[in-house]
């Protein structure tokens, strides 16, 4: 398990080869299996494997070939509506929704949640990469896939058989994502050590050298707001109505 998840990579082409039915389902009920915050599973998944709507979300997500390529899209949503049936069930009222904590809580399981799958599938002899890409345009994904109030699209992963051979990405110094006891910020001279190794990787790759820092700030300057989710967490419950409450 440690060896399979320290060797991770993501895949961006696949050989066409279907996912078997047996192993989408184990990967699911591997996701499903991740904790959650009270118990209340707020994650599901959509399985979209039409090449249709494959299409379509890859439109949706700005463009990205390889959601229309991969055999299997996965849509992990997080997911208060089932909390709201609760809720009904149980004559409750229910203002989850209203509390920015929902967000965090919703965000926090999907993201356990697609690990579990990430490693499963990648258990499985399958190649993967997540995909924020489709909050790009959640109202069109929300009407694609049908979403009911209380869910909303967070993240998508590729599945399939990788069509080669992918190199491992450096991963920043150690000293940069592990603290103890308390955070240290001084991480610039940490962040110029993986500049270089993060070029010679992309020089090994007979890609074109740049800096790891410049990229991430080139993405954040031309990205300050990312999508429409300002409009659409409304437009599907989340008001965060208690965000300026005492």
């Amino acid at each position: 398990m440690i060896r399979l998840l320290m060797n991770h990579r993501s895949f961006r082409q696949y050989s066409g080869q279907a996912v078997e039915p047996w192993k989408l389902k184990t990967i699911i009920e591997a996701a499903q299996a991740a904790p959650s915050w009270v118990n209340g599973q707020q994650v599901s998944m959509i399985a979209v494997r039409s090449e249709e709507r494959r299409q379509q979300l890859s439109v949706l997500s700005g463009n990205q070939k390889h959601v229309a390529e991969a055999p299997v899209f996965l849509v992990f949503c997080m997911d208060f509506h089932r909390a709201k049936l609760a809720a009904e069930l149980e004559s409750q009222p229910f203002e989850t929704a209203a509390d920015i904590d929902a967000l965090l809580v919703g965000a926090t399981d999907v993201g356990i949640a697609l690990s579990n799958a990430v490693a499963a599938a990648e258990s499985l002899g399958l190649g993967i990469i997540p995909i924020g890409g489709v909050r790009r345009n959640t109202a069109g994904v929300i009407e694609l896939l049908q979403l009911p109030e209380y869910v909303f699209p967070m993240v998508g992963l590729c599945i399939g058989y990788p069509a080669g051979e992918q190199p491992k990405k450096p991963r920043l110094p150690i000293a940069a994502v592990y603290h103890e006891e308390v955070y240290n910020p001084d991480q610039k001279g940490l962040i110029e050590e993986y500049n270089a190794a993060h070029r010679e990787s992309l020089k090994a790759q007979g890609l074109t050298e740049r800096d790891w820092s410049s990229t991430i700030a080139r993405f954040y300057a031309l990205n300050p707001q990312y999508g429409d989710a300002q409009h659409t967490l409304k437009q599907q419950g989340f008001t965060c109505e208690n965000l300026n409450k005492e």
